[in-house]
């Protein structure tokens, strides 16, 4: 197919001993309250546990599961078992709960599991409302959730908003935590890297949870080389952009949860919907899900002649080879013809809706605003689609896009496109714009700071370093983009002459129709080169700083190692599946493995749906 690659890549190490572990704690975590017992999930375990643990292991001296949130039938149980996220509002529903039961007189055990750690917040909550003495905690470390064989999710979407916007610390703990989970079984890491003030505070916790714990991986061999840490914030651009690689497209119109996606009737061709595993089991799925859109129906139906032709092979067999076709054979075959009519089916699908939705239009809008042309026309093209109400999220998405682009909005197109978005879609979301102001999405440049026409003037009068000492003075007016610079400096959107070969890509540009080269990559692949971000100084001061490079000077460097091949790319914040399958094509053209590690997979409307305040 379209990468051809080096050959050499590093198998990537097993991940299946993360949820062993993780079902193994759980298990034992449940004998710990023994006999009969009733167990209540939090909505957002249920997917993750799922993947997991079949429910014959959760039924294991479970009488009745229930949802958190649904008031208990009268239960006969003498033991309530609760396994939730540590939530505040959480702790008030079990609060209720125990003091129902003491009201009625009603005496049982109560015992509380914090996935993936308790804290203090929740004690103090329960204390308050008079229950804490009647329950018992523990926590569940269950921390790491592989989705595929080069995924791990810490199923954390509130990450993001938590930590970006409300400024809360509380879940570093938990990447250090993650991070020191990951050493021990796959490590040591010999070189970190990073990039953001979270990733430098999960990286600099790690590291004294590493000193506290006697080192027990020395030693060992490492499969795991290599460790890079980036802020979402660094790149709010590429996770703002259309996905148009096809696991990006089908996590934008049907949404991946955990790993795996509900394809409805429109896609089954039936009245029913399908839960599907999307990941490299999937035989068809494997082969499409890092090519651009365009390419994938012509895989398709190529791979359907195929099948088609395999399937004809029959007609002339003999009795005995008939039977070998069918023990060996048949059972594949079915399976693989399932897969390609579902994956013809979602393409279909997303093609209804993307016409539908001005696809066209939009991207080119997008490319516009990435590449600084036609900026007053790509305005034109939000402020009508505002104004014909076409999706609260995808508005709001686009005015993030030329915000961050152009390093904020000019005050009378601020004004102009937040009144009209207010008319459109209801005052409630004024909250909102606070949101996406706070955190740097969604801003207003101050007088006399319009990016393109200053920056370039002062570039041409004055020597670089004058000119970064000016721009650092725009810069400390509040956080801002820097977009043009860095993109400029890193080469972000590349020089094409003639026609983008998409099915046969040559750079990571590619997974925006070669466009644009997302910039967390970039960096990525740049301090990897450098083995440091030594001659990236421009860049790093455009990316406000917190950068850092440490070697493990007890870890032995040999590059012929197989273990410096591999590559932990941690995002915290959340990580698009553009980025992976840019990153995938990375590797396969330096001969290296990227694993990746997020706090949760994100895509644009996610990251808009954390901001928004109105609720629906």
């Amino acid at each position: 197919m379209a990468f051809a690659g080096r050959r050499d890549v590093p198998e990537p190490p097993d991940f299946g001993i993360l949820k062993r572990l993780a079902r193994d704690q759980l298990i034992y975590l449940l004998e710990q309250l023994p006999g009969k017992k009733d167990l209540f999930i939090e909505a957002d375990l249920m997917s993750p546990l799922d993947r997991i643990a079949s429910v014959s292991i959760l039924k294991h001296d479970v009488d009745k599961l229930y949802k958190v949130e649904t008031r208990p039938a009268l239960s006969a149980s003498d033991q309530f078992c609760f396994l939730v996220r540590p939530r505040i509002k959480t702790m008030r529903y079990i609060a209720d709960i125990v003091n129902a039961d003491k009201m009625s007189g009603r005496s049982r055990k109560y015992k509380i599991i914090f996935s993936p750690q308790k804290f203090y917040a929740c004690e103090m909550v329960l204390e308050e409302e008079g229950v804490f003495g009647d329950v018992t905690c523990d926590e569940w470390s269950f921390y790491l959730l592989p989705l595929d064989e080069d995924i791990i999710s810490m199923e954390l979407p509130e990450f993001f908003r938590d930590y970006f916007l409300e400024g809360d610390h509380r879940w570093i703990n938990s990447v250090a935590r993650a991070l020191q989970l990951l050493n021990s079984l796959y490590g040591p890491f010999g070189k970190a890297y990073g990039i953001g003030r979270c990733a430098k505070m999960s990286y600099e916790l790690w590291r004294d949870l590493e000193e506290e714990s006697e080192g027990d991986g020395q030693g060992r061999k490492p499969e795991i080389g290599n460790v890079f840490l980036m802020d979402r914030d660094t790149d709010y651009v590429t996770a703002l952009c259309s996905q148009v690689v096809y696991e990006g497209l089908v996590d934008d119109t049907f949404r991946i949860k955990c790993g795996s996606v509900d394809f409805g009737p429109d896609v089954t061709s039936s009245d029913k919907s399908i839960k599907v595993l999307l990941n490299a089991q999937d035989k068809v799925f494997s082969q499409i899900r890092n090519e651009h859109f365009s390419s994938v129906f012509g895989f398709l139906s190529q791979k359907s002649r195929n099948l088609q032709a395999q399937y004809d092979r029959r007609r002339g067999m003999d009795i005995k080879q008939m039977k070998n076709f069918v023990s060996q054979e048949l059972k594949g075959l079915k399976q693989e013809h399932r897969l390609l009519s579902l994956h013809i089916g979602a393409c279909e699908s997303i093609m209804k809706k993307k016409t539908k939705q001005d696809f066209q239009e939009m991207i080119k809008a997008e490319h516009s605003l990435l590449e600084g042309f036609d900026i007053r026309e790509s305005t034109s093209f939000i402020e009508e689609h505002v104004d014909r109400q076409v999706s609260p999220i995808e508005s709001l998405r686009l005015m993030c896009l030329l915000s961050i682009t152009e390093n904020g909005l000019i005050p009378k197109d601020y004004r102009s496109l937040k009144t009209q978005y207010l008319q459109s879609y209801g005052p409630e979301h004024l909250l909102t714009f606070h949101n996406l102001k706070r955190i740097g999405l969604l801003t207003e440049q101050s007088a006399g700071e319009t990016l393109t026409a200053v920056e370039s003037k002062v570039s041409k009068l004055v020597t670089d370093r004058a000119a970064g000492k000016i721009t650092d003075a725009f810069n400390s007016l509040a956080r801002k983009s820097n977009f043009r610079a860095i993109s400029k400096k890193l080469g972000l959107i590349p020089r094409v002459d003639g026609e983008y070969d998409l099915k046969m890509p040559r750079d990571m540009a590619y997974v925006f129709s070669g466009a644009y080269v997302p910039l967390s990559c970039k960096i990525i692949e740049q301090v990897l080169e450098r083995r440091g971000w030594l001659g990236l100084e421009e860049v790093v001061r455009l990316l406000n700083g917190n950068e850092f490079s440490v070697s493990d000077s007890a870890v032995e460097d040999n590059p012929a190692c197989e273990s410096q091949r591999v590559v932990l790319a941690v995002f915290l914040g959340g990580c698009t599946f553009s980025e992976i399958a840019a990153l995938r094509f990375l590797g396969k053209e330096r001969g290296c493995k990227f694993i990746f590690l997020t706090t949760a997979i994100t895509n644009s409307a996610r990251m808009m749906e954390a901001m928004i305040e109105a609720k629906a």
